[in-house]
Order: structure tokens, then sequence, then C-alpha cells
């Protein structure tokens, strides 16, 4: 494991089957490649996120919205209580070396342009659809172009 690499996964705290999938299949995947995954750390994309990187074995990092750490999912190893809610998106942003969002909204939306605004690249997979972010079309190319990103810097 790369401790190095961290890849940020984004998206809303619920979602449907077909997203569950899709955020699972990257988790899995940012952890075969060695990288820490950093999430959330709650429900929906975040969870399936962070259940897939378990299940290949990686080690999830959950940077929480709540005061307690005990509200992370149950796949999260190190659960970072901040207690500011939203705000908590810039932490999120600031620390993973590239992002990937699936699907989200609002809030979603807002980590993309923090991290866009601190020189961050951002894979987009069937998430939003604006100017300079990266379109994957299948978990696997998200992170490979995810990876193949910080192999560029």
């Amino acid at each position: 494991m790369d401790t190095t690499r961290l890849i940020g996964v984004i998206g809303a705290g619920s979602c449907d089957d077909t997203v569950y999938t899709l955020a699972h299949d990257v988790g899995y995947n940012i952890a075969i490649s060695g990288a820490i995954l950093v999430c959330g750390g709650l429900g929906g994309v975040m969870e399936a996120a962070a259940k897939g990187a378990k299940a290949a074995g990686g080690v999830t990092v959950g940077i929480l919205p709540t005061e307690t750490k005990d509200e992370a999912n149950p796949y999260i190893d190190i659960p970072l209580a901040t207690g500011l809610n939203h705000a908590r998106n810039a932490i999120i942003t600031r620390s993973c070396d590239v992002l990937i969002a699936i699907d989200g909204s609002y809030g979603t939306l807002s980590e993309i342009g923090l991290a866009k605004a601190m020189g961050k690249e951002v894979v987009a997979l069937k998430s939003w659809d604006i100017e300079g972010l990266i379109k994957a079309e299948s978990a696997k190319e998200a992170v490979e172009l995810a990876i193949g990103v910080l192999e560029s810097c």
C-alpha cells in the first residue's frame, strides 16, 4: 500500500442500487491500486466505496461531519469526527490528491468546486457534467484516470 496516495470518493449520502454498485467497484479498485480511500464516512456512495475498499483489503478514512466517531459506517478504518457539518467538505478535498465524484447532488457539487478551486483534478463518474472534470464511463476507468493523475504529478 502506498500511504502517500490518497484518493477521495465523493457522492450522495443515499443512492440507488446502480450507483451503490459503481461506488463499491470504485472503492475496490482504489484498494487494489494500493491507494488509501478518503470519503465523508457516512452512507450511500461513501459507504459503498468504503465497503468495496475493505473487500479488497484496503484502508479507508472517513472525514465525518459529526462530533462523534461512532456515526461512521462500519467500513471506515480511521474515522475523523470534525463537528463541521458541510464545512468538512473542505477537509476532504484538501486531504486528497485526486477525487472521484460519483453521481451526487449539491453537496457533491460543493466538493467538486472546492477541489477545482484548490487546483485538484476530479474524475466524474455519472456525476456533474461541467467543464474541467475528467469523465469516466466505468468504475475501473475512473480509478485508472485518478491513478494517471497521481503518476503525472
